[in-house]
């Protein structure tokens, strides 16, 4: 098992989830591919969106739908600085998942998050389990309890 599966696993029971992590049979990378092999609509797919602070070059995770898209103003706003996109070294090195597996949970370092208000209109969502080929549904109240996100408009 990988590490960064481990540490989603390990999340969860921690926090007494009974989330099943699902083995794909192909990637999950997307959230399109996410949610054809889920079986569930675009919008269920939690995508973990991560920003870099400019002032203090700490990872920002934003939890949106998988059909919507992060307004960078608008997350720096809530985030209260301006953002920009982090490359995959600063993703692996502060939250320990490789692009593409990114989870909501199991992060090396506690990061503030925000949830996308469209994922709580759902009765379960599905997120990455920490690598291209696992995902785990859970309910979208569940996810935010386990994140402490604070929900937030910051789609387009």
């Amino acid at each position: 098992m990988s590490k960064s599966l481990a540490r989603v696993r390990s999340a969860l029971e921690a926090a007494g989830v009974a989330a099943e992590i699902r083995e794909m049979p192909a990637e999950t990378r997307t959230a399109e591919q996410a949610a054809a092999a889920a079986g569930c609509a675009l919008d269920q797919i939690v995508k973990s969106i991560l920003f870099l602070g400019a002032e203090s070059g700490q990872l920002h995770l934003f939890l949106t739908a998988g059909g919507n898209q992060v307004s960078v103003e608008k997350a720096g706003a809530l985030a209260g600085e301006a953002l920009g996109r982090a490359d995959a070294a600063t993703v692996r090195a502060q939250s320990g998942f490789a692009i593409g597996g990114v989870a909501p949970v199991g992060h090396l370092v506690p990061l503030p998050v925000w949830l996308d208000p469209r994922l709580m209109e759902f009765r379960e969502v599905w997120a990455a389990g920490g690598t291209p080929r696992h995902i785990f549904a859970v309910a979208p109240d569940i996810l935010q309890r386990l994140t402490g996100a604070q929900i937030g408009q910051f789609t387009v």
